[in-house]
Parts: structure tokens; C-alpha cells; sequence
């Protein structure tokens, strides 16, 4: 890879935002994708990007790692499993633009949905239809989050509206998404290999690029003390929607 300094820089301070997104803002390294793939070849961008986000995952865990509500990631990884499947299946023949418009799609249609189910009111209790509607719900997003994040490690939006839609406070918020995308993110790993993602050089550029992650976690942890829950859901889904212009048009 030809990478020049100014180059270089963006990465690090797309790196660090990865650090940001994981321990504050959830979905905001959509941007980090952009800038990733319009660095280096966008296909070849999702290999280098998927350890730095790795290394912003296991940050996450060490930060909100008793925050996790495990029965939720139980009914979610069936599901992703699946997608990541689809997912390398569509690798294989899909090309770069037909990806960044699939998924921007439908992280837009995704940010509508959650934004209109916030104006509803929630049932009382549990009910039988109610439980049912949960279990499609989560497989639903779960496929659509495995898909995405196989095709560009662009999933962190759609879990997100999942999340928020699922009524999960800050912290538990947080840390539900910190072990959810360290366990699928380094499953994928086989996959990106496999597919040629990630190799030597790639991850030489890792090894540089890992650090800048650390300061962008650390702010990203002071910050998230200070936001209340409101300001947090809207900055998450005005998040998505940026990520989600921005694969449509870019």
C-alpha cells in the first residue's frame, strides 16, 4: 500500500474516533469507514479497518465490561451468524458500489424506523404477541447487523437502533455493544482472511495504527458522563443517518 503522510494522518485521527465511537458515541464510526475507504482501495479498506476496530472493542470491554445484558446478545448471535454468512457470500461477487448503497439504504430506512417507534408508547408488560415480536425483531436487526458488518464494518448503526429500540440505558447500552462487537468482529477475522481482507502489509499498517485508538477511547469515556440519556440516543441516530448519506453518496 502507497500510503503518504497526510494520508497516514487521516487514518490515525479515523482510528482514534474508532476509540471515541466505541467507549461514547456508538455508530459514530461510520465515519471512519469513509475515511478508510477513501484512503485505500474500499475493499481492501474493510481489512485494514477490522483489527483497528477490534483493538476499540477490547478498550469497550475493559471499560463497561459488567454492563452487558447477555440474554440479549443470546438471541442476537444466531442471527448474526447468519448475516456475516450472507455477507462473505455477497463479498464475492458484489462490488464496491453496490455494497456502500445496500447498506446506506438501509441504515436510513433503519434510522426512520427507530425514530418513529420513539414517538409510540412501549406495552405495559410482557404478552405473549409482544415476546414474539421481540425474537423477530432481534433477528431481524441481528441478520441485517452480521450482514454489515461483514460487507463494510458498517454494523455498529444497525445494532445501535436495535439497542435503542430495545430501551437499553447508557451503560448498559455500552457495554451489551462492547461484547457484542468484540466477539463478532474477531469471528470475522477467518472470513477476511479468507477473502484475501487481511495479510502481512495490512497488518503492519495495524500495528501502527492501533495506538491512536487508546486516546480516542479515554476521551470518548470522559465524555460519555457527561451526556444525558436524550442528547445520547439523538447523537446515535444522527450518527446513523450521516453514515448512512454518506455510503449513499459517496
Amino acid at each position: 500500500m502507497d500510503i503518504t503522510l497526510w494520508d497516514f494522518a487521516a487514518l490515525a485521527l479515523a482510528a482514534a474516533l474508532v476509540g471515541f465511537s466505541k467507549t461514547a458515541i456508538s455508530g459514530a464510526n461510520t465515519v471512519s469507514l469513509a475515511v478508510f475507504a477513501a484512503v485505500l482501495p474500499a475493499r481492501e479498506s474493510t481489512g485494514v479497518l477490522l483489527p483497528v476496530l477490534i483493538t476499540g472493542d477490547v478498550l469497550a470491554v475493559l471499560t463497561y465490561r459488567r454492563h452487558a445484558h447477555w440474554p440479549t446478545l443470546g438471541r442476537l448471535f444466531p442471527a448474526v451468524a447468519a448475516g456475516v454468512v450472507v455477507g462473505t457470500l455477497f463479498l464475492v461477487w458484489a462490488d464496491d458500489a453496490v455494497v456502500r448503497i445496500s447498506i446506506g439504504a438501509i441504515l436510513l430506512l433503519m434510522a426512520g424506523v427507530t425514530a418513529w417507534r420513539r414517538r409510540g408508547v412501549e406495552p405495559a408488560g410482557p404478552t405473549a404477541a409482544a415476546t414474539r415480536a421481540a425474537r423477530v425483531k432481534a433477528g431481524s436487526y441481528g441478520v441485517l447487523g452480521g450482514f454489515t458488518t461483514m460487507v463494510a464494518n458498517a454494523g455498529g448503526p444497525v445494532m445501535s437502533l436495535y439497542l435503542l429500540s430495545a430501551g437499553f440505558r447508557k451503560l448498559s447500552f455500552l457495554g451489551t455493544s462492547a461484547w457484542f462487537f468484540l466477539i463478532v468482529n474477531v469471528g470475522k477475522v477467518p472470513f477476511s482472511a479468507g477473502l484475501g481482507l487481511i495479510d502481512g502489509h495490512s497488518l503492519l499498517l495495524d500495528a501502527a495504527l492501533a495506538p491512536f485508538v487508546v486516546p480516542g477511547a479515554l476521551i470518548g469515556k470522559a465524555c460519555v458522563a457527561r451526556i444525558n440519556q436524550r442528547v445520547f440516543e439523538t447523537l446515535v441516530l444522527v450518527a446513523t443517518v450521516v453514515g448512512g448519506l454518506d455510503l449513499l453518496l459517496s
